[in-house]
C-alpha cells in the first residue's frame, strides 16, 4: 500500500479537519461581523404610503414629537399617529393634496395606513420608551437627527453593544428633561455634556441595568 499512496497522504485526514475548522471559523466570523444591525439595518429608509417629511414637520414647523407619537412618554411602545391626527392639520392645510389620499381613505374606511416599520426590537428584547425619555434620553440618541430627515431612516445600529455603551456611560446622553424633545439641543462641548450628565445621573439615581435580565425577559 505504501507504493500506492505517498507518505504525506497519512496527514490528509488531519489537514481536512483543520481546513474544515478554518472555513467554519471564517464563515462564523463573517456572519458575526456583517450580519448585525450595523450592516443589515443602518441606512434602511423604506418608501412609505404617505411621504411624511420629518424635516418639514419636526424641523421647519417645529412640531413636538409627542404630538404624533402621543404615548412615547407614557408607554413602553411609541405609537404611530392615526390618520385623524394628520387631518387635525390637513383639514385646513393642503386639503386637496393627492399625497394625502391614503390618509383620507383611512379615515373614511377605518383601515389603518399601511406604514412600513423601520425600527423593531427583536421579540427577546425589552425596551421601554417611557423609562428612557423620562430620564433625559432624547429621541436623537437612538433615532438620529430625525428633524433633518425627509425620509426617516434607521440611523443607529440598536445592537446589544450600542445599548450597553449607553448603559455603561449614560452621562454621554442624559440631558435636561425639558430638552428631551428639542432635537437640536446641545450641552456644548463633550466635556460639558459629561459634566452635566454625571450630575443628573447622581441626582436622579440613574442606574441602567447591565445584566442580561435587564433587557432580556
Amino acid at each position: 500500500m505504501s507504493k500506492v499512496f505517498p507518505k504525506w497522504s497519512n496527514r490528509l485526514p488531519l489537514l481536512i479537519v483543520v481546513f474544515v475548522f478554518l472555513v467554519a471559523g471564517a464563515v462564523t466570523s463573517g456572519i458575526t461581523y456583517y450580519f448585525t444591525p450595523k450592516y443589515t439595518r443602518v441606512g434602511y429608509a423604506p418608501d412609505q404610503p404617505v411621504p411624511f417629511d420629518h424635516s418639514l414637520h419636526a424641523g421647519q414647523l417645529g412640531l413636538d414629537c409627542r404630538y404624533c407619537h402621543t404615548y412615547v412618554e407614557k408607554s413602553a411602545h411609541s405609537n404611530i399617529p392615526t390618520a385623524e391626527t394628520c387631518l387635525n392639520c390637513h383639514t385646513q392645510i393642503q386639503t386637496q393634496s393627492q399625497l394625502l389620499n391614503s390618509v383620507r381613505e383611512s379615515v373614511k374606511t377605518g383601515d389603518p395606513i399601511p406604514w412600513v416599520r423601520i425600527h423593531q426590537a427583536p421579540d427577546y428584547v425589552y425596551f421601554d420608551h417611557s423609562v428612557h425619555v423620562n430620564r433625559g434620553v432624547s429621541c436623537v440618541s437612538c433615532h438620529g437627527q430625525v428633524n433633518e430627515m425627509q425620509v426617516v431612516r434607521h440611523a443607529e445600529s440598536h445592537s446589544m453593544a450600542f445599548c450597553l455603551n449607553c448603559h455603561r456611560a449614560p452621562e454621554n446622553h442624559i440631558r435636561p428633561i425639558e430638552e428631551v424633545y428639542n432635537l437640536d439641543w446641545s450641552a456644548g462641548s463633550q466635556a460639558e455634556q459629561v459634566a452635566q450628565g454625571l450630575e443628573k445621573v447622581e441626582n436622579w439615581n440613574i442606574k441602567p441595568p447591565q445584566s442580561c435580565s435587564g433587557c432580556h425577559r
